[in-house]
């Protein structure tokens, strides 16, 4: 049995806050500001790093085996990459976008101003009593484009606007949770799993009990481009648990409703004995951990090892189906990924 309770209710209002706060890779600041606040309302002494991460920090019982956790708070964008003569504005991607799943959503341009304009990506000469191809047309940054909500048909009218090469792009995320416990939105990867870790900390400070080991939690904020996983973290780690989600799909041992633990991904096995201990702990907490192998996935625990990182490193976090795209997870997943984080922060050697 699980020796904490997680409270789901504040995990699932923190998620959609998290959702709700716009932070594409290289524009973080204002939802790691909201997890800095969560975090020092539950005790947590932290540090934003140079690079804009968040780090809290926690004393534990001991500290011969420290440990860190990571999830990171970046996602998926898009960015207005030219002002096309027509006034309205060609993208592109801040990794890994499906360019099919995005047309006809609603965006808002960020200006270097502050101002926020509204408007939605379409595809250029997309109207099917125009243009006979428009429906088998393909999908991409060449093809999609931003349509202002503004009075606007140059380039010059549109950087009257504000606009200007460069300005971050936001996506509706759509968030929306059913009574039957499924969540869909944008962005679940990663915000479901800081959403968990905030949920775990505040599970064991509702509880007044203390990580077992000097604990670091590192909310990254470049993950998505490959270098968030080894921010500012000590150089006496002993384990390092990435929490980000689990891939679901065809072939995949996981679902939306698990937790699921990566043996492997493609950068090669993650650490067996953390692996070990992180199945076991789930069997005593009752948790229906899958395991799981990811083709096509990297992880901040990737790029910590790879920046020379030598702690034991696993990964863990709840089935996540369409990534990248419209995702969807259910609450089930949350919580027992939540609460595998706090039966590993207290558990001692």
């Amino acid at each position: 049995m699980p020796r904490f309770q997680i409270d789901v209710d504040y995990l699932k209002s923190v998620l959609q806050d998290l959702i709700n706060t716009p932070s594409p890779t290289g524009d973080t600041a204002w939802a790691v500001s909201f997890a800095q606040n969560e975090l020092e309302n539950l005790g947590a002494s932290t540090f934003i790093t140079p690079k804009g991460a968040l780090v809290a920090q926690y004393p534990g019982l001991k500290d011969n085996k420290p440990r860190a956790i990571t999830a990171h708070i970046d996602t998926l964008g898009v960015m207005v990459a030219e002002i096309k003569s027509s006034g309205r504005l060609r993208m592109t991607a801040l990794n890994g976008i499906m360019w099919p799943t995005i047309e006809s959503e609603g965006v808002t341009i960020q200006t270097k101003s502050g101002q926020q304009i509204r408007g939605s990506i379409v595809l250029a000469n997309g109207a099917v009593h125009v243009n006979k191809e428009a429906s088998t047309a393909p999908r991409n940054a060449d093809t999609l484009e931003i349509r202002i909500d503004e009075v606007t048909n140059s380039a010059d009218e549109t950087r009257m606007l504000g606009i200007d090469v460069g300005d971050f792009v936001y996506l509706d995320p759509r968030y929306e949770a059913n009574s039957s416990g499924f969540i869909r939105s944008r962005f679940l990867d990663d915000k479901a799993c800081v959403a968990c870790a905030i949920a775990a900390l505040k599970a064991l400070h509702d509880a007044g009990v203390s990580p077992a080991q000097r604990t670091h939690f590192l909310v990254s904020n470049f993950e998505e481009v490959g270098h968030g996983g080894m921010d500012s973290l000590p150089n006496d780690l002993n384990e390092y648990l990435v929490l980000d989600m689990a891939v679901v799909g065809n072939g995949q041992n996981g679902d939306e409703s698990h937790c699921s633990l990566c043996i492997k991904d493609s950068s090669g096995p993650y650490s067996k004995a953390l692996n070990d201990k992180l199945s076991n702990l789930a069997s005593q907490a009752g948790i229906d951990i899958r395991r799981d192998i990811y083709p096509y996935y990297g992880s901040d625990g990737s790029a910590y090892w790879r920046s020379g990182g030598t702690a034991q490193v696993a990964l863990i976090g709840p089935g996540v189906d369409t990534s990248h795209g419209y995702e969807r997870t259910h609450i089930d997943a949350l919580r027992d990924t939540a609460t595998l984080i706090a039966e590993y922060l207290i558990e001692e050697e």
